[in-house]
């Protein structure tokens, strides 16, 4: 029987299961990068998982966008670190679409850590959320509209998920 160090090494380098990434990490990087997300980034790789964190993993001159998405369809497990800034960045918003996509389509496990913001305010964009939303909306087209109303079911949809409540710990 194999020990449990040789599975850990085995299942973060095999791509036998399709996925090249055990863990992709969705957050506002100036948030959390170097506090929270940067610890659970240093103790996921620790532990032999392979994490995705867009400033390590990607490609130097790629194109970020296709590198995302194709960071996302390659990822088994997703935590997003929702924070008090997470919904100003259009990034993070549209990598969320994209997660709740692969959690709809291929069943993918999605993990939300609401890290001092409330989970209410996520789900029906109070807040701080509802600031960024205000502030997307200004001269927004139709298609833009359209866009806008797929980032709040997206939010919903997540924050709809049992998760982790993270305030002053």
């Amino acid at each position: 029987m194999a020990s449990s160090s040789t599975l850990k090494a085995s299942s973060s380098t095999s791509n036998c299961d399709g996925y090249n990434y055990d863990v992709f990490l969705s957050f506002r990087g100036e948030d959390t990068r170097k506090t929270f997300t940067g610890h659970l980034y240093a103790n996921l790789v620790a532990n032999g998982i392979h994490t995705f964190r867009d400033d390590e993993e990607l490609e130097k001159g790629g194109d970020i966008a296709s590198d995302l998405s194709r960071a996302i369809e390659e990822s088994k497990i997703f935590i997003i670190i929702f924070s008090k800034h997470y919904a100003d960045s259009k990034w993070c918003l549209n990598e969320l679409v994209k997660i709740i996509d692969c959690m709809t389509e291929k069943k993918s496990v999605v993990l939300p850590v609401f890290y001092h913001v409330e989970p209410t305010d996520v789900r029906n964009q109070g807040g701080s959320f509802k600031d960024a939303f205000l502030e997307h909306a200004k001269d927004a087209d139709q298609e833009k509209e359209k866009t806008i109303e797929t980032w709040k079911t997206a939010l919903k949809t997540a924050a709809n998920l049992s998760g982790y409540h993270l305030q002053n710990q």
